[in-house]
């Protein structure tokens, strides 16, 4: 139907006669001659009729926002005085001889335009109008060349594109499988993948040696501006493999990605023990363009009368740390307050702080509604270990030392954008020599990563201290957004028999749920190992987006439901009745 692209149009097709198909962008009507802006996925071009062709401008009079059309006309440059440098085809323009009205349609409930004011509720409802937006096309510009890219990087790499199934059985993740009830097994479900963790590392026990998928995977979790209920991994493995080869190949398809997407040289990626990362930024994401670090002062305060202080300074789980602000004692009042309501959403009590006013004056120098709770050695202490100079400020985090990692962590990010404190652009780091485990509330282990990550140490150590064993796990962090994580697995059966029995996982439950794995790590499995890499949120980064729904085609919202197709919605009772399922409501969500 068309002969070229709006988009495509230059100088160098001046005097041709094309064909174009798209979508009315804008219309004008300037003293009888009608201008409309064609829009297509390549672009805009501005397209004139003038009363001379009175048919197709009869036509052009007919049309409004957003219909479709197709037309066909001659090229020729626009006046030297009315050209647009900020359009791509602003050089030229198309001088309308035919128009064909292929459909109408209604105003939009919205602009399509980067200028729309509409909020996102509004937006997914309408996500197939908000998908014409320029902006957001170009982001799926971006999306569609990083898995080209990813592709030709990893075949040329020798990885071999394989497909893992999307039903299979539940498996324990860290989050809640989605269930898929089956017809006929009654009584039965499917799970649909939280990643293809135990398919991949069979096909290496097949001898695959290099797989690689760009795989949909599926969690139900509570979500945030980083996370969906069904998302995209670009998964790897490979045998015969140490870390440092796995982590080579994944820098080295991180490096070509940005190179070839963005035209940027990522800078060294330093290596970084998780202990030392949670130590200094309580966080094993940390964005290093910010200079903020935590310092520990529980030595310091745990003989004071102030027990906010004190109790988790004695508290073996616990942790006070402080985190200096140079030149925070700018800081309102109102703003201190502000910070103090947003890390209370990460579940701290409150937010105490020392403003340093004059750092020579000792405690009359200082100001802070907690200065009475302290002694002078305790006072003189963290100002000594902070550094703090007059005109700082001393934010301070008291509690478990998980609240105080996750709060305190969280306004170290917030206080290096909202002072302008980011130093350069890119920011990569591995993250490696995490704990195999995390202790729960009620005292058993949970894997840190999954239960098939091979551990630092031999199996007798596993046993003899899970506390203090480490895992041969690495996660890739870029500006403080976690890109993907991974491990050497556990390929003998002895030593994934004593990391179940570390979880609490008896053998016969471990059969039970994994013992085609067991079994198939009987028969030669390779040392192997790989990584994962959340394509949302590196497409997030690389299309300079603020949420990786910005860059999911159809995303869903805060609460896992689509707004477009009012999904998830309630099913055919006959249907039901074929699955054996009955449908119980809670009190709460009675209708």
């Amino acid at each position: 139907m068309r002969s070229h692209y709006c988009g495509d149009l230059t100088a160098a097709h001046e005097g041709e006669t094309v064909t174009l198909c798209g979508w009315v962008h804008r219309r004008r009507d300037h003293g009888g001659v009608i201008f409309l802006d064609m829009r297509d996925r390549a672009g805009l071009v501005q397209v004139v009729f003038d009363p001379d062709t009175e048919e197709a401008f009869e036509r052009a009079d007919r049309v409004r926002g957003e219909y479709v059309l197709r037309l066909t006309g001659r090229v020729r440059m626009r006046d030297e005085a009315v050209r647009n440098p900020r359009m791509a085809t602003g050089d030229i323009e198309v001088l309308g001889q035919e128009l064909e009205i292929l459909n109408e349609a209604e105003t939009p409930p919205f602009e399509l335009d980067e200028y729309t004011h509409a909020g996102e509720e509004v937006r997914l409802k309408y996500r197939y109008l908000d998908l014409r937006r320029p902006d957001v096309l170009e982001n799926f510009r971006v999306r569609s060349r990083v898995t080209a890219e990813t592709r030709r990087y990893l075949e040329e790499q020798g990885f071999m594109d394989v497909e893992t199934p999307v039903l299979t059985r539940a498996t324990p993740e860290g989050a809640r499988d989605y269930l898929v009830p089956s017809r006929t097994h009654a009584g039965e479900f499917f799970a649909l993948p939280q990643s293809p963790q135990l398919f991949k590392q069979l096909l290496m026990v097949s001898g695959f040696d290099r797989y690689y998928q760009i795989a949909k995977c599926f969690r139900d979790e509570d979500l945030r501006a980083d996370r969906q209920p069904e998302f995209t991994q670009i998964d790897l493995e490979a045998a015969f493999v140490t870390e440092d080869d796995v982590m080579a190949v994944s820098e080295g398809l991180i490096r070509h990605l940005f190179k070839t997407v963005r035209d940027v040289e990522l800078p060294e990626f330093p290596r970084m023990g998780w202990a030392e990362a949670m130590r200094r930024f309580g966080s094993d994401k940390p964005d290093l363009r910010i200079p903020l670090e935590f310092v520990d002062v529980a030595d310091l305060v745990a003989d004071v009368d102030f027990k906010v202080f004190s109790g988790p300074a004695q508290d073996p789980r616990g942790r006070v740390a402080a985190l200096k602000v140079p030149g925070g004692c700018e800081l309102t009042r109102k703003e201190i307050d502000d910070y103090t309501e947003f890390v209370g959403i990460y579940g701290a009590k409150g937010l105490a702080y020392i403003k340093v006013n004059d750092a020579g004056a000792g405690a009359e120098g200082l100001q802070s509604p907690i200065l009475k709770f302290l002694t002078e050695d305790a006072i003189d202490g963290m100002l000594r270990r902070t550094e703090a100079q007059s005109g700082d400020l001393i934010f301070f985090g008291a509690d478990k030392a998980s609240v105080v990692n996750e709060a305190l962590g969280a306004l170290r990010v917030r206080l290096g954008h909202d002072q302008n404190m980011v130093e350069g652009d890119w920011a990569p780091l591995w993250v490696v020599d995490f704990p195999m485990f995390e202790r729960e509330d009620d005292g058993s282990w949970q894997a840190l990563h999954h239960p098939f990550t091979r551990p630092a140490g031999d199996v007798e150590e596993l046993k003899r201290d899970p506390e203090n064993a480490l895992s041969r796990a690495y996660d890739m962090v870029l500006n403080g957004t976690e890109l993907g994580g991974g491990s050497l697995r556990i390929h003998e059966p002895e030593t994934q028999s004593a990391v179940f029995e570390a979880l609490g996982i008896g053998d016969d439950e471990a059969r039970e749920k994994f013992g085609f794995l067991l079994e198939a790590l009987r028969y030669g499995a390779p040392p192997h190992g790989g990584l994962a890499f959340g394509l949302d949120r590196l497409v997030m980064l690389l299309a300079d987006c603020e949420s990786i729904r910005d860059v999911i085609a159809f995303p869903k919202t805060q609460t896992a439901a689509c707004l477009m197709t009012s999904a998830p919605s309630p099913v055919d009772s006959a249907a039901l009745r074929e699955l054996n399922i009955s449908v119980r409501k809670s009190e709460g969500n009675q209708s």
